[in-house]
C-alpha cells in the first residue's frame, strides 16, 4: 500500500461500518501480520508516530489545528522492515475524547476494536502519567462491558491477559526530570511508579486504582516511551514537513528507539490457543467485531474465534480439493493408465491436499472438515478411476475393432463358409489375439474387453463351425468344449485381474490414511504446544503481577492472586485435557472410516474370490488348448482325426 485507506468509518446512522474496499486488501494477505494500533486524546500527534513506523514522513493525516483529523480506524499495510514473510498493518485510531461526537459509547468502541484487532496496543498521551492522564483512560475500564472471553462468562476478565495485545504507553512532551525519590529512572519504571496502587478499601482507593489494576491485569506486557518536545511550539503545527535537522536530536532518537522496539518486539496476532492471524483472518475479525459491537451485542472471543474458524476451515477444503483436483486434470491426460499408477499419484495428491488443508484449517476440534476434505476426495478418485477405465476400455476396444477389421470384411464375404472355414477363421482369431496381447498401454479394462469381444466372436465362431462340412460331428464337439474352455478361461483372467486391481486400491486406501494419519497428529502436536504457550504467557504475566504486589505490601491483594491463578491453571489443564480428547477422537473416527472403507473391500476381494472359487476351471488339455488359442496358434485344416490344434497331438478319439 503506497498509503493508509479507511477499515472502519460511521454511516450515515451514526452506526460503525466497513470499508469493503480495505477488506479487500486485507482479503489478499496469505502472510501473519503483526497489527499496531494507536490510540489516545485527539490532537496529541498519533498519525506522526504511526507515518514513522510505515518509514514514511507523510502517510496517515496530521492536523494542525484544534480539528481532530483522523475519523474511524485507518490502515497501512507494508512489509515487515525486519521479520521476512510478516505484514505490519499499522491502525490508526480516531481521537478519543472529540468534543464534536454525539455517542458517548463511540470512545470505548473505537478503544475495544483497537484491542481486540492488535496485537501491540499504543497509547499516546502528552505532559505526564498523572492521575488525571489515568481517568481519561477510563475507557480500560469498560472492557469487561464490551468484551467477553466465552459467552458463559460472567464479568470474568481474568483470561483477558492471554488475548490481550502488549501495551505501551507513549507519552508527548515531557519535559519533567525523570527520577523517583533523587534516583534516575528508567521509562519503564517511571509507568510502573504511575500505576503503583494505594492501599485500603474505602471507595476513592478502589476509584484510584481502577484502571492502574486494569492496565496490570490486562494486558500480558507494559512498556513505555518519554518523546521530548520535537521542536519548537511554532514548528510542530508542520511537523510531517520538516526535515531532520528541524527536528531535536532527542526527539529523533527516542522515535527511533520506539520503532525498533515495535519492528523487534510486536508479536504476530494470535487468536485463542495461539493461532496465528493472517491478513484473510483478520479480514474476518474486523466483519465480526464491527458487526457485533455496532448491532449493540457483546463480542465473545471464543465466538469470533469459531465465526472466523468456519469460514477458514470451509476455505482450506476449498483448497485442497483444487491441489488434489487439478493435480488429477493433468494426470487424466495419460488416460488410460494402470491402476498402480492412477492410485500412486491419488495417494502423492491427497497427501498435498491435506498438507494444503492442514496450513489453513483451525480449529477443527472434532475432525468435521478433515472429514469432508477426505469424503469429497474420494469422490473425485471414484470418478477420475472410472474416466480411465472408460479411456482403457476406449482404447482396448478401438484396438480390436482395427485388428478384427479384415475378418469382418470376411465375414461379410462369407470367406468363412467353405469347408475347412472354422479353422482359418481360429486362425485369424489367433493373430487378432496375438497382436491386441502385444499392444501396450491398454489399462485397467484389457481383459474385460478382451473377454466380452471373445463372446461376440464365439457367436460367428459356432455359427462357421456348426456349417463346417470338413469336420466330423466329433470334432464339432471337442471344438465346442474347447470354444468353452477359452471363454471361461479368459473370464477367469478378468476376474484375476480385478482381484489385483481391488488389493492395490486396498494399499492405496492404507497408505493415504497412514499419511491422513501423520499429518492430523502433527497438526494437533502443534496445536498443542501453541495452547500451552499461550497459557504459560498468561501465567508468567499474573505470576510477575503477584511478585509486585509483594514487594509493595499488597499481601492481601496478592493472596487473592494466588486464588485466581491457580484457577487460572485449572482452566488451562480443562482445556487441554478437552484438546486432547477431542483429538483422540478424531483419530479414533478416521480409522473407524478407514477400517469401513477396508472392509467394504475386503468383503467385494471375498464375494469375487467366491466366484472365481466355484467357476469350473478348464482341465490341464483345455489350458494347453487356450494357450495355442492366446499364444501358439492355429494349424492348418486336418483330414486325420487328431485336433487340428499344434498344442495338441493326441487323437481326438
Amino acid at each position: 500500500m503506497q498509503s493508509p485507506v479507511c477499515l472502519i468509518d460511521n454511516d450515515v446512522d451514526g452506526k460503525m461500518c466497513v470499508k469493503e474496499s480495505a477488506l479487500q486488501i486485507l482479503q489478499k494477505i496469505e502472510q501473519p501480520v503483526v497489527v499496531v494500533a494507536v490510540v489516545g486524546l485527539y490532537r496529541t500527534g498519533k498519525s506522526y508516530l504511526m507515518n514513522r513506523l510505515a518509514g514514511k514522513q507523510t502517510g496517515f493525516e496530521l492536523g494542525s489545528t484544534i480539528e481532530s483529523k483522523t475519523k474511524g480506524i485507518w490502515m497501512w499495510c507494508l512489509p515487515h522492515p525486519t521479520k521476512a514473510g510478516t505484514t505490519l498493518v499499522l491502525l490508526d485510531t480516531e481521537g478519543l475524547g472529540d468534543v464534536d461526537k454525539g455517542d458517548s459509547k463511540h470512545d470505548t468502541k473505537i478503544f475495544c476494536l483497537a484491542v481486540l484487532l492488535s496485537s501491540t496496543l499504543v497509547l499516546n498521551s502528552q505532559g505526564t502519567i498523572d492521575n488525571k492522564a489515568i481517568e481519561e483512560l477510563q475507557y480500560v475500564t469498560e472492557l469487561t462491558e464490551y468484551i467477553k472471553v466465552k459467552s458463559s462468562d460472567d464479568e470474568d476478565d481474568t483470561e483477558f491477559v492471554k488475548f490481550f495485545p502488549s501495551f505501551i504507553w507513549v507519552v508527548r512532551d515531557f519535559t519533567l526530570e525523570q527520577k523517583i525519590k533523587g534516583k534516575s529512572v528508567t521509562d519503564d519504571q517511571y509507568l510502573e511508579f504511575a500505576l503503583k496502587l494505594k492501599p485500603g478499601n474505602s471507595r476513592p482507593v478502589k476509584e484510584f486504582n481502577l484502571a492502574r489494576e486494569c492496565i496490570r491485569n490486562y494486558f500480558p506486557s507494559r512498556n513505555c516511551f518519554t518523546f521530548p518536545f520535537p521542536t519548537t511550539s511554532e514548528k510542530v503545527s508542520r511537523l510531517e514537513s520538516l526535515d531532520s535537522a528541524d527536528l531535536s536530536s532527542e526527539f529523533l532518537e527516542v522515535t527511533d528507539s520506539f520503532c525498533k522496539f515495535i519492528f523487534d518486539k510486536s508479536e504476530m496476532k494470535k487468536l485463542k490457543d495461539g493461532y496465528i492471524v493472517t491478513g484473510r483472518v483478520l479480514c474476518q475479525l474486523v466483519k465480526t467485531y464491527v458487526e457485533t459491537i455496532s448491532s449493540g451485542q457483546i463480542p465473545f472471543l471464543e465466538n469470533a474465534v469459531l465465526t472466523v474458524s468456519v469460514i477458514e476451515n470451509e476455505a482450506a477444503v476449498k483448497e485442497g480439493l483444487q491441489v488434489y483436483q487439478s493435480g488429477m486434470e493433468k494426470l487424466k491426460d495419460s488416460f488410460p493408465l494402470e491402476l498402480s499408477d492412477v492410485c500412486a499419484e491419488h495417494q502423492r495428491l491427497s497427501s498435498m491436499a491435506t498438507q494444503t488443508f492442514m496450513k489453513r484449517s483451525f480449529k477443527d476440534s472434532e475432525g468435521t472438515y478433515m472429514k469432508c476434505l477426505e469424503e469429497e476426495m474420494n469422490k473425485l478418485f471414484d470418478g477420475y478411476l472410472h474416466q480411465n477405465e472408460e479411456a482403457s476400455k476406449k482404447r482396448c476396444e478401438n484396438l480390436l475393432t482395427t485388428f478384427s477389421a479384415p475378418m469382418t470384411e470376411n465375414l461379410k464375404k462369407g470367406f468363412y463358409a467353405i469347408a475347412g472355414g472354422y479353422v482359418l477363421f481360429s486362425q485369424d482369431l489367433k493373430e487378432i489375439v496375438k497382436k491386441y496381447k502385444t499392444q501396450a498401454n491398454k489399462g485397467v479394462k484389457a481383459e474385460d474387453t478382451l473377454e466380452e469381444f471373445l463372446k461376440q466372436k464365439s457367436v460367428d465362431s459356432n455359427a462357421i463351425l456348426q456349417a463346417d462340412k470338413k469336420l466330423t460331428e466329433k470334432e464339432r464337439k471337442i471344438m465346442e468344449q474347447q470354444e468353452k474352455a477359452v471363454l471361461l478361461a479368459q473370464e477367469i483372467n478378468t476376474k484375476d485381474q480385478k482381484q489385483r486391481q481391488l488389493v492395490e486400491k486396498m494399499e492405496a486406501e492404507r497408505q493415504s490414511n497412514e499419511e491422513r494419519l501423520r499429518q492430523m497428529k502433527k497438526k494437533m502436536d502443534e496445536e498443542m504446544i501453541l495452547q500451552r504457550e499461550e497459557a504459560e504467557r498468561g501465567i508468567y504475566s499474573k505470576l510477575r503481577e503477584q511478585a509486585a504486589l509483594l514487594e509493595k505490601g499488597f499481601k492481601e491483594k496478592a493472596d487473592r492472586m494466588t486464588k485466581e491463578i491457580e484457577d487460572f491453571k485449572r482452566k488451562n489443564k480443562e482445556a487441554e485435557k478437552k484438546s486432547d480428547k477431542l483429538f483422540k477422537k478424531v483419530i479414533e473416527n478416521m480409522n473407524k472410516r478407514h477400517d469401513e472403507t477396508v472392509n467394504l473391500m475386503m468383503r467385494q476381494h471375498s464375494e469375487q474370490m467366491n466366484t472365481i472359487m466355484s467357476m469350473q476351471r478348464p482341465s490341464s488339455d483345455s489350458s494347453a488348448l487356450l494357450l495355442g488359442l492366446l499364444l501358439g496358434g492355429l494349424t492348418g485344416g486336418s483330414d486325420t482325426s487328431t485336433c487340428s490344434y499344434s498344442c495338441c497331438s493326441r487323437p481326438c478319439c
